[in-house]
């Protein structure tokens, strides 16, 4: 379960410049992806304040902080600061006065700058943010983009999901990660899933070893992270078992409270699986798009029966 993520990282990804270097970031930490515009509290009003949020001053909140006087911002940075936020982030070509940078390096506070506009700004932070600190769990299998869908493969182990991952990348699609996924769930609806560092690019190959997916194939057979859409699960066939021919009724597996599609698909000597799980990712799309082959297959069935019957019955 990811919980916080270090202000060190977030600055690096925001490409962020570090206007008090001299402060050591070693254990300052962010714990919310929700993030705070301290307007109200510039006055002066620090009832409900959310200092745990990272605080970000556009230019409105500039502009008055200009409108004010030298003692008058000197108060409310005293005490703005007393709270102890996680940093502050200058946007819109805004810089922190001299009081501020005295202040913050008293209070040890992290002051940060960028050009870019607030509004994009605070978009592109919580959207990092939301991912960083989404509740993560780590399972066996491989992730694939095919056509767009998030493919996850599962199964026993050596039971074929890397060489399946393999021919899919040479097919033209993309490798997210093999062996070990990390799935976050970054909305009600949405699990994303990404490769540990160590691991990213690589696939195992019994009787071979590792390969580098990117260095043999090159940058576009490889993704940094995917949306889980499919998920496939590879078995031993077993004769004795029913499996689904149809596909009318769908069936779930769930990962942290969210629900996917998912297909048990036999093993078997001779089945390609690389078509397989091509056929499964755009028939799932298609499904999504509304059209379902097997409720259409069922319908002309009933339609057929319908048919036969008032024939027989003499009303045609």
């Amino acid at each position: 379960m990811a919980s916080s993520v270090t202000i060190a990282r977030m600055a690096e990804k925001m490409k962020l410049t570090n206007v008090l270097p001299q402060i050591d970031m070693t254990g300052k930490r962010i714990v919310t992806s929700e993030i705070n515009r301290p307007a109200i509290q510039l006055t002066g009003f620090f009832d409900h304040f959310y200092s745990e949020r990272v605080q970000i001053i556009g230019y409105v909140e500039y502009t008055y902080l200009q409108s004010i006087t030298r003692e008058q911002k000197a108060q409310v940075y005293e005490k703005f600061l007393s709270y102890h936020v996680p940093c502050i982030i200058y946007t819109t070509q805004t810089k922190p006065d001299e009081d501020m940078l005295r202040l913050a390096l008293q209070y040890e506070v992290p002051i940060f700058v960028t050009d870019a506009s607030t509004s994009a700004f605070m978009a592109e932070i919580i959207r990092w943010l939301n991912v960083e600190l989404a509740p993560c769990i780590s399972i066996h299998g491989v992730l694939v983009d095919v056509y767009g869908e998030g493919v996850l493969i599962m199964g026993e182990s050596g039971i074929g999901k890397s060489e399946a991952a393999l021919e899919l990348v040479k097919r033209g699609h993309r490798l997210v990660t093999d062996d070990v996924v990390e799935i976050r769930k970054v909305s009600d609806d949405t699990l994303v899933g990404t490769a540990p560092d160590i691991t990213r690019h690589f696939i195992e190959l019994r009787g071979i070893g590792i390969i580098d997916v990117k260095t043999l194939f090159g940058v576009e057979s490889v993704k940094k992270t995917q949306s889980i859409d499919l998920v496939i699960k590879l078995e031993e066939w077993n004769r004795d078992r029913e499996y689904d021919r149809l596909g009318l009724e769908e069936e779930y597996t769930e990962f942290l409270g969210n629900r996917v599609v998912c297909h048990s698909l036999p093993i078997r000597p001779g089945r390609n699986l690389a078509v397989i799980v091509e056929v499964a990712a755009v028939n799932h799309r298609q499904k999504r798009m509304g059209y379902n082959a097997a409720r259409e297959l069922y319908n002309r069935v009933q339609n057929s029966l319908t048919r036969n019957k008032e024939e027989k019955e003499g009303w045609i």
